[in-house]
């Protein structure tokens, strides 16, 4: 069963006057939290699975221009400061790609930059994506002195078999090992784990769960491996389970986890007792957050509206970008129909939902606008609703595209 959210493109609205779109624009009255998530795109392969922005390293690691990167990241945060300024950042994720392939002096260069121009917290989670090469592996120690507080590891599978069809340049051995150095540096760990992979067995799952278990980390995520488009597993499907062994699947990676003593927090994400991720918290609670870096994602909110930015897509035209500083790709106002959509296909990815002054918070549109869509999801018993809060039910769960289709706007 996938439980993946397949994200669906929403036409532009047609163009009004600059007196309606004023009417029609919700206000806030209180801003959301920012957070920050700055994206390095180059790995040392792609995976076939793989549809993030994410370009290998062809003339190897000595290839990537990381000095000019760093400089284009922190000229596009300068661009970017006027939209944020004075607002306080609760989360830093570094995504990719692999950024853990940054040196440890480029990094702690980089959040020396951050630090310097940005207000955060001073808990703030900062967070790091790594791969369990041993070349990274051996650099985290490195990466906590810089001021890294939580690393997340893409362990995807404890089994050389699976690993190699998943196009992984890491071997089972290599992951135990990067796990153990992690959680030696690291007190806040996560793992990120797949399952129903090309011919996998339910037994071979559940050694796999069962294995990231064992490590002790803080946090684990497990994904169902999803065929996305433009990329090879898509082009070429392996041989995967069927859906009702896929299920079984996902029900053994809830039961066990559960018993191991992780709370089943999110669609795929689970944490023992005060070890959720506050950066992902912050986008499933409609949270604002600027993206810097190629192909960088950003929602950022004002008092009059709320506005999405992609950044340009491929490296060699976001460096190329940096001389004008003209990093920005799209940018667009989110129109009212949209909002529900959004807001819910982000906060109904959380087990427990939302309270529901969340929702006119974080749109500024009342809550009764959507209470025909409410009440159809009710009845088709995938939510869950009281006085004061709104939840996926166990079905909702399961079906989660379905139950967020009923939010989409009728065009």
């Amino acid at each position: 069963m996938n439980i993946r959210v397949i994200p669906i493109a929403v036409a532009p609205a047609a163009a009004a006057s600059a007196d309606d779109t004023a009417a029609a624009t919700p206000r806030l009255s209180t801003l959301p939290p920012l957070a920050l998530y700055v994206h390095y795109p180059w790995c040392v392969r792609k995976c076939p699975y793989c549809d993030f922005n994410s370009h290998e390293a062809r003339g190897g690691l000595g290839s990537i221009p990381e000095e000019a990167y760093l400089a284009a990241l922190v000229a596009d945060l300068e661009a970017a400061l006027p939209q944020i300024w004075g607002r306080r950042i609760v989360s830093v994720f570094i995504g990719g790609g692999t950024p853990s392939l940054l040196s440890a002096h480029g990094l702690d260069t980089l959040l020396m930059a951050l630090r310097a121009r940005l207000q955060l917290l001073p808990d703030a989670e900062i967070t790091l994506e790594a791969n369990p090469g041993t070349v990274e592996a051996g650099k985290f120690a490195a990466f906590r002195d810089a001021g890294i507080n939580r690393l997340s590891l893409g362990i995807q599978s404890f089994d050389d078999r699976h690993l190699a069809a998943l196009g992984r340049i890491h071997s089972a051995a290599e992951a135990r090992r990067a796990v153990d150095l992690a959680l030696r540096q690291f007190d806040n760990v996560n793992l990120d784990l797949m399952y129903a992979l090309p011919q996998q067995t339910l037994a071979e799952a559940r050694r796999d769960i069962e294995s990231a278990a064992a490590c002790g980390a803080a946090h684990l995520s497990a994904y169902h491996l999803t065929l996305e488009p433009n990329t090879p597993f898509h082009h070429a499907p392996p041989p995967l389970p069927d859906d009702d062994l896929a299920a079984d699947m996902q029900e053994m990676v809830e039961a066990t986890l559960a018993g191991a003593g992780y709370r089943h927090y999110e669609t795929s994400a689970f944490a023992r007792p005060e070890r959720r991720c506050a950066h992902n918290l912050n986008y499933w609670n409609f949270g604002d957050y600027l993206g810097i870096g190629a192909g960088a994602h950003g929602k950022i909110s004002s008092p009059t509206g709320i506005v999405r930015e992609v950044r340009r897509k491929h490296p060699r035209d976001y460096l190329a970008a940096a001389a004008q500083g003209d990093f920005v790709q799209e940018r667009r106002t989110v129109g009212n129909d949209e909002l529900p959509f959004e807001f819910m296909m982000n906060a109904l990815r959380l087990t427990e939902g939302f309270a529901s002054r969340l929702f006119e918070e974080r749109t500024g549109l009342p809550l009764a606008g959507i209470q025909a869509e409410l009440r159809a999801a009710q009845r088709d018993g995938l939510l869950e609703m009281s006085s004061d809060r709104i939840a996926p039910s166990a079905q909702g769960q399961r079906f989660l595209n379905r139950l967020l289709l009923g939010f989409l706007p009728d065009r």
